[in-house]
């Protein structure tokens, strides 16, 4: 070998340190299931009666069991606990993402049908691993939530941070590069369109327990490509934000807000931010 015996042992210890620890492909792998679990038109599976179907959901359960397990901080008893409860929970995660998804087909003429939104949507994929991942999040599960949002990252270029809180009926429409950041929080029938950033003002660790991320009120629609930052930063309900737009101050209610370009005397193309009340 060319590496050194204590680069070797080093490595060795790191195993030692994490001898089960889940792997991404093994969390992924749960998710996939699951999903497909709750929405046939997503299922590599095929189910002869109720008694297979049971017995499935019984093995994700012990799976996700297994895994929470295996991650620092949790025994057998927090495990299972934390598994039964999120099980628990799919009849609630499972109608949200029923209203996600009639959100999604209702929002864009192109979508032929619910089917097609759950079969070929970037935007309820990642949403779905935001549901269980945020569920998973709250209950107290350590490191598989993020690895469940970023399976679905890699995927679909769509960066939802499982702490963030997002209401019901909620739309992402094509969706490539949009960021949800972790103290976000969106309220219910909400749309949002790809390369929109809901961020920070601030990357200092110091202010990891501050809400850093804006609040999205009822009722928003977010165009193309804006990028609206800050912890203090509300939208108010039932506004529109425009394409390109970048803002760092809060909106009130039913604003209109949108980028107008313009030529100066010297033929230079400026833009004006132009807000309607």
């Amino acid at each position: 070998m060319y590496m050194s015996e204590d680069f070797i042992n080093k490595l060795y210890q790191s195993h030692k340190a994490c001898p089960t620890c889940p792997s991404p492909a093994e969390v992924s792998e749960f998710y996939i299931q699951l999903l497909g679990a709750l929405f046939p038109d997503f299922s590599a599976e095929s189910f002869t009666d109720l008694i297979s179907f049971e017995a499935y959901l019984q093995t994700l359960q012990k799976n996700l069991e297994e895994m929470v397990m295996q991650t620092p901080g949790h025994d057998t008893t927090s495990a299972k606990k934390i598994a039964s409860q999120f099980f628990y929970s799919l009849s609630k995660i499972h109608g949200q993402l029923e209203q996600d998804v009639l959100a999604m087909y209702s929002g864009d003429p192109a979508a032929k049908s619910t089917n097609e939104v759950v079969r070929t949507y970037p935007g309820f994929y990642a949403i779905a691993a935001y549901r269980i991942a945020h569920t998973l999040h709250n209950l107290g599960s350590i490191g598989i939530p993020r690895v469940i949002t970023e399976h679905a990252h890699s995927k679909t270029g769509i960066d939802i941070h499982p702490a963030a809180k997002i209401g019901d009926h909620f739309c992402i429409d094509h969706g490539t590069g949009v960021v949800i950041g972790e103290t976000t929080v969106i309220g219910n029938r909400v749309k949002i369109y790809q390369g929109v950033t809901l961020g920070a003002l601030s990357v200092d660790k110091s202010d990891a327990e501050k809400k850093r991320h804006p609040t999205i009120e009822d009722s928003v629609v977010i165009y193309a490509g804006a990028t609206i930052l800050g912890g203090e930063t509300v939208i108010g309900h039932d506004s529109i934000i425009g394409g390109n737009v970048w803002l760092t101050r809060s909106m009130p209610p039913y604003s209109k807000i949108y980028y107008q370009a313009k030529m100066n005397t010297d033929e230079n193309r400026e833009s004006d931010l132009i807000l309607i009340k």
